[in-house]
């Protein structure tokens, strides 16, 4: 008696960055949707803390003032905004005097990590 074919098994495949289906895509956004807003924050920023994942803490600090903004805080957002811009001027400035001396194993450090800035 003849056999029925087997149906074969695709091979598994692995790529570098899985991404859910969409239906399971869609169901964690709506997950995520019906969270409440503290929830996201402490989600976003512990996953952020534990991957030291510095973009998205950029990022936020790029949008604050916009969203104190549209929250009606006005003054807040303009005041974030010139204490970015001291944080960024320090950075800068952070080669001067003892503050740099401080800084030195850093930029040490930096440098040898990227040996095309050595210049």
């Amino acid at each position: 008696m003849a056999q029925a074919p087997q149906a074969r098994t695709p091979p598994l495949t692995v790529s570098a960055s899985p991404e859910p289906p969409a239906a399971d895509a869609a169901d964690a956004a709506d997950e995520l949707e019906a969270l409440p807003t503290k929830e996201l924050h402490d989600r976003a920023v512990a996953r952020a803390e534990r991957h030291l994942d510095v973009k998205f803490f950029w990022r936020l600090l790029q949008v604050i003032p916009g969203a104190q903004a549209a929250a009606g805080d006005t003054g807040e957002g303009e005041y974030d905004v010139q204490f970015s811009k001291g944080l960024i001027s320090d950075a800068l400035k952070s080669g001067e005097g003892e503050l740099g001396e401080a800084l030195r194993p850093l930029f040490i450090e930096y440098l040898r990590a990227h040996p095309d800035a050595r210049g």
